[in-house]
């Protein structure tokens, strides 16, 4: 492995320095995701390390479809999926593969996959009518909690069973999973309890406003399935 060099007068390192730009967030994250190096996707599309970390830190770069395509294949996507023109469609739209295989899903691996955070879905039965919501979560201690505000529909779930639902699409791939959680949705009342969530959390709601009410799930039955290419 190749040993970087350290940064001179306490500068930050570029490979720690966040992306700016649509196209290096998803370049950056589309390599994590394969835990590659720059090093090692500069080798695959054939191209130098230096415009790799270029293309991640800076807006305005704006590669030629042919450097794209190249880029798209070292990562294992497509071109559109690294220009984010699916960004405001809903996953799954590309083909299927010609022989997919579906797998049902251990509860360790289920659990693996929840990780520790992420975006899912909050599912409950109201009154009126099933209500599925969007909220961003943290597992602790097995449990899956995450912040909303007093008086919100969440709270009619508070004491009854609910569904949590975790999925990910790799359209480029046709391939993906999705994990669903069944538990009893409570309040987290104790102060200290409710400080001590605030300090593992991931992040902060991303709907904003005043949401200091914590929720807990604890799971009572994790299910999935992952699909994958054939």
């Amino acid at each position: 492995m190749t040993e970087r060099p350290t940064p001179r007068h306490g500068a930050p390192d570029p490979e720690d320095r966040p992306p700016r730009g649509d196209l290096g967030r998803r370049v950056r994250r589309r390599r994590e995701e394969l835990g590659l190096t720059r090093e090692e996707v500069a080798a695959r599309a054939g191209m130098a390390e230096a415009y790799v970390a270029h293309l991640e830190q800076h807006s305005t770069a704006a590669p030629d479809s042919g450097t794209l395509l190249r880029l798209a294949g070292a990562l294992r996507t497509s071109p559109r999926e690294l220009g984010g023109g699916h960004a405001d469609l809903p996953a799954g739209l590309g083909r299927s593969s010609r022989h997919p295989r579906l797998d049902e899903l251990s509860e360790q691996e289920c659990r693996e996959l929840l990780s520790t955070h992420g975006v899912g879905r909050f599912s409950v039965s109201t009154e009126g009518a099933p209500v599925v919501l969007p909220v961003n979560y943290t597992v602790v201690d097995g449990a899956i909690v995450f912040r909303t505000r007093e008086g919100s529909v969440l709270g009619e779930g508070f004491g009854r069973e609910v569904a949590f639902e975790v999925d990910r699409v790799d359209d480029a791939l046709s391939e993906g999973w999705s994990v669903l959680v069944r538990g009893t949705a409570q309040p987290v009342t104790d102060r200290a309890e409710a400080e001590r969530l605030a300090e593992r959390a991931y992040s902060e709601p991303w709907a904003g406003g005043e949401r200091d009410l914590w929720v807990r799930i604890e799971p009572t039955a994790l299910t999935g399935r992952r699909i994958e290419a054939g």
